[in-house]
């Protein structure tokens, strides 16, 4: 079985949910406030132990609490079937459980190779950190939704976990979406730079902000 997990923006499309069923219309609030919801629980998470460790159980935490209460079914639980995005399949859903081992294992030793917070070079090899990470987690598709949301707050815990302010990676309206995509459409082949770019900006911009 295969369902799209990635609508074009505006179609009229409609999603059985803890309400009922409705459009995508209504369904965009719900979705801001489970976002919210998601970013709440990391601030809590980080409030009592600044050392999160990202795990699969945590991840799968994350989404339950920003999206189970509406979609209670499915939310917080890998992915059980077959997956298209961006106009390519996702990854078996077998291979979910070892994918994102493999993902939070690899993630905890690139963090203990960062260079130090002095170093010229760090906020560099952070960006080049978060691209890989966001690219990877989106790739795998662990969830039957909300990918890109879940990967842009681990993001945001990544940074806050380097002691940095959060960052904000614009996909909501239309044309920011379109360069979030195009960006990840890069990096499936490889090239990672119009990623780096666009966290590059943010965290820039964060940073400016925080001053």
């Amino acid at each position: 079985m295969k369902t799209s997990s990635t609508k074009p923006q505006g179609a009229t499309s409609y999603k059985e949910t803890a309400f009922g069923i409705i459009p995508r219309s209504k369904l965009l609030n719900l979705e801001i406030e489970g976002t919210k919801k998601g970013l709440e629980y990391l601030i809590k998470r980080i409030g009592k132990d600044g050392n999160v460790p990202i795990t699969p159980e945590f991840i799968c935490k994350l989404h339950d609490v920003s999206f189970g209460w509406i979609f209670p079914a499915w939310a917080g639980k890998y992915r059980k079937i077959q997956v298209t995005f961006s106009g390519k399949e996702a990854p078996l859903y077998v291979q979910i459980p070892e994918f994102i081992m493999n993902l939070c294992d690899d993630l905890a030793e690139r963090l203990k190779h960062l260079p130090l917070k002095e170093d010229k070079t760090f906020i560099f090899e952070v960006v080049k950190l978060l691209a890989w990470f966001q690219h990877r987690f989106v790739f795998i598709h662990p969830f039957q939704d909300y990918n890109g949301r879940t990967a842009r707050m681990l993001t945001i815990l990544i940074v806050l976990k380097l002691d940095l302010p959060p960052v904000e990676i614009k996909a909501e309206k239309r044309s920011d979406r379109k360069r979030y995509l195009a960006a990840m459409q890069k990096a499936d082949e490889g090239d990672y730079s119009l990623l780096e770019q666009l966290i590059g900006q943010a965290l820039s911009e964060s940073l400016q902000f925080s001053k």
